[in-house]
């Protein structure tokens, strides 16, 4: 009993290929040299910005986030490139996985609150405002 089948044939080959295709990049983007780059939502609020990259399938404890300078850069590699190689396959499908993404903060920003987060495959970093950045509520001013 086979559990794949293989062609031999050129044309449904080329067919396969051309439907397996994730055209319209259903999740994460792809860079200039074909690394997988996690989507990410920024908010801004009056006294914070809020960076969420969506990173299904990581554990916390995998992921890196350094601070250099104003730059920010959150990393990850995961997989079983070892573990893979003893076993013999028919089809495999899942493969080793890294990613890198930087951000360059505002002077706005406080580096020493920043907070992050990590909960249903989504990492939250929480980056504060400076005091004197933040947004003043509007006031009277008295005439002298």
């Amino acid at each position: 009993m086979k559990l794949v089948k293989k062609t031999t044939d050129r044309f449904p080959f080329a067919l396969e290929e051309l439907l397996n295709t994730d055209w319209l990049g259903g999740g994460a983007a792809v860079n200039k040299i074909g690394i997988n780059v996690p989507a990410v939502n920024i908010k801004e609020s009056d006294d914070s910005f809020l960076l969420q990259l969506a990173i299904p399938g990581f554990t916390k404890e995998a992921v890196a986030i350094e601070l250099d300078k104003n730059t920010i850069t959150i990393s990850s590699e995961k997989g079983d490139s070892e573990a893979n190689e003893l076993k013999k396959y028919t089809r495999q499908e899942f493969d080793y996985t890294a990613f890198k993404r930087s951000f360059h903060l505002p002077k706005s920003v406080d580096q020493t609150a920043i907070e992050a987060s990590y909960e249903a495959g989504i990492l939250s970093i929480t980056v504060p405002k400076k005091e004197e950045a933040k947004i003043q509520p509007k006031r009277n001013i008295a005439i002298v």
